[in-house]
């Protein structure tokens, strides 16, 4: 315990002398001189990082799934070879990545319940070289689970809510469609992968297709939730659409599944609970974002507000259905490629605005060979885009239709 206390206390001293400094160091790792390996009776396991000088860092651990957490502000992992870590058996896959702008993040998954026996940053005595060590003991399940969580500190943590007065949207027939894209993954979560592309990259891509489609018909104002390869957090893409005041949440991905029988594209709204296997397994991944960066999104609402936020999203319900009804008519129209059931139902977190009518596109499906080759294929994201926007033109007709039997 001890040692912990003293590692814990080296961290906060690190991180109080950086904040003389407004955080401004970027350490590099040196990969080479990087390791993880076990203690000799598997009871144990070291991991060490060298890097070019000292950051402000914290460690944690994270359950279901079990995880190592490391942050840093922040690191250039240039040269790191993930895999390189494989020889481990307890440490069974590590990622490394930058989860938002200016800070960077170690998530290692574990095999087994594991404590943190010790953890420290030693500088060489010039401050030219730093070696962070983090030691692993294997412990039972329920220390596992009582010991872990996310540290709650606002030097490294967001801000806490703030009350702020909510203006409402002026009547469609007075202003644009206000549109959120999202596209899924990106930074330290690239998604699915197949064919030398990943889902972040492809999504992002397509994003930016989409939005130049939509603005170029006029009648749209669009936003995106990222507009580089960095991490945004699921409550982080919700928050942002909230923010900018969105009329439509479009959430875009290509994903892929183990059985590769998937193909043509599907448009999911919110459910409660998946509908099928299938959506259960795209569920896991699409939320996987959100595990990989070690984000705890359990609500801590009052039973007044959590009775408020079910009505709201009972009111917009049908909202959501209209418009993933809308979009699969459009997508069929201008493409011709669609799933052979295209509208589903999923608990998708990123569906989750209480207010705002939500969407989750799956464009494609990177694990089947002809959606893999539509989604690379520009002409064919060109088809793809005009049939999301003929979808949401004919949804705000309709939704402009019965807003007055809604206000009644």
């Amino acid at each position: 315990m001890s040692r912990i206390l003293a590692a814990v206390l080296a961290v906060v001293s690190l991180v109080n002398s950086a904040d003389a400094q407004d955080f401004g160091a970027l350490a590099r790792v040196d990969a080479s001189a990087s390791t993880v390996r076990d203690g000799f009776w598997g009871r144990e396991t070291t991991l060490e990082l060298a890097l070019s000088q000292g950051v402000p860092w914290r460690v944690y651990t994270l359950d279901a799934p079990r995880r190592l957490v490391i942050d840093f502000r922040e690191v250039d992992w240039t040269g790191l070879d993930p895999d390189s870590f494989d020889q481990s058996d307890i440490v069974d896959a590590v990622r490394v990545g930058t989860f938002r702008p200016g800070w960077s993040r170690l998530v290692a998954d574990l095999n087994e319940p594991m404590s943190l026996d010790e953890a420290g940053l030693v500088l060489s005595e010039d401050g030219g070289m730093a070696r962070l060590t983090i030691k692993l003991q294997s412990t039972d399940e329920d220390s596992f689970v009582a010991a872990s969580g996310a540290p709650h500190d606002p030097r490294w943590d967001l801000p806490a809510p703030a009350a702020i007065d909510v203006v409402p949207n002026e009547p469609l027939t007075n202003r644009p469609l206000r549109v959120m894209l999202d596209p899924g993954h990106g930074g330290i979560d690239p998604g699915a992968e197949a064919g030398g592309v990943d889902e972040a990259d492809l999504m992002l891509a397509f994003a930016l297709e989409l939005q130049e489609t939509l603005l170029r018909a006029g009648n749209f104002e669009v936003f995106l939730s990222r507009e580089a390869d960095v991490f945004v957090s699921l409550e982080g893409r919700v928050a942002a659409a909230q923010r900018a005041r969105a009329d439509v949440f479009l959430s875009l991905h290509a994903d892929a599944l183990d059985a590769g029988q998937a193909r043509g594209a599907t448009v999911y709204i919110l459910s409660e609970d998946a509908t099928d296997a299938a959506s259960e397994a795209l569920a896991e991944r699409h939320d996987r974002g959100d595990i990989l960066a070690g984000v705890d999104l359990t609500g801590s609402d009052d039973r007044v507000t959590d009775v408020l936020i079910d009505l709201a999203r009972v009111a917009n319900a049908p909202r959501s259905l209209a418009l993933g009804n809308a979009l699969v008519s459009g997508i069929l129209d201008a493409t011709g490629n669609i799933h052979k059931r295209p509208l589903r139902r999923a608990g998708f977190s990123v569906l989750k605005a209480a207010d705002i009518p939500s969407a989750l596109i799956e464009v494609g499906f990177l694990s089947t060979q002809q959606d893999l080759d539509n989604l690379t294929n520009p002409a064919w994201r060109a088809d793809m885009a005009a049939g999301i926007r003929d979808g949401l033109h004919d949804w705000v007709v309709e939704d402009m239709a019965l807003s007055d039997l809604r206000r009644q």
